[in-house]
């Protein structure tokens, strides 16, 4: 496995790495709570979209799609009349619909995955992505609980990717898990 591992870094293309360079980029900047932080992210996941579905994870590609438009969105709603939005702890309604997110996108993409694609792992890529799609929702709100449902994302996503071969995005997931823990100590800080 380690040999296949050592391959397939080899094997990653330019424009791998600079999905992979940019990914982190987006996250170390998120971190810090800077805006531009979708900006590194667009670049991202416009690559990305490309590459999850040329490896078959649709939902994977689908969700890139969507952070394409968060990101374009993020943007926007962290720079309101050129003031500053707050971090802030969710409310119930915010928990409310991060997890209505999280529960309609699975049921769709799980049974679009299974009904029109050729997916190997319908259920395991809906509900990693649907983690995310709800997580990066609240990243967008300045939630401080933004960082633990996309961990759970994350931790849920690794695997799915090592499994695919896709193991440069693996090992940027790996280094998303890390940061976010801790983006969520920084922001839990600021938000008091």
């Amino acid at each position: 496995m380690l040999t296949e591992f050592i391959k397939q870094l080899y094997a990653n293309t330019h424009w791998d790495w600079l999905a992979f360079i940019f990914g982190v980029a987006q996250v170390v900047l998120a971190l810090k709570n800077k805006r531009i932080n979708f900006g590194a992210g667009i670049i991202s996941v416009s690559i990305y979209v490309y590459v999850f579905y040329n490896a078959g994870l649709f939902a994977e590609s689908f969700l890139n799609f969507y952070y394409l438009v968060i990101s374009i969105w993020g943007l926007i709603a962290w720079q309101k009349n050129n003031v500053t939005q707050k971090i802030t702890h969710c409310t119930k309604q915010d928990y409310l619909v991060a997890a209505c997110i999280f529960i309609v996108a699975s049921i769709l993409q799980y049974l679009i995955l299974k009904t029109y694609t050729i997916s190997t792992v319908p259920l395991a890529d809906s509900l990693v992505s649907s983690m995310a799609w709800a997580g990066t929702w609240l990243l967008t709100k300045r939630k401080v609980q933004n960082w633990i449902l996309l961990n759970l994302s994350n931790a849920f996503a690794i695997p799915l990717f090592m499994y695919k071969q896709l193991y440069l995005v693996a090992i940027l997931y790996v280094v998303f898990f890390i940061i976010a823990i801790f983006g969520y100590i920084q922001w839990k800080k600021e938000a008091q």
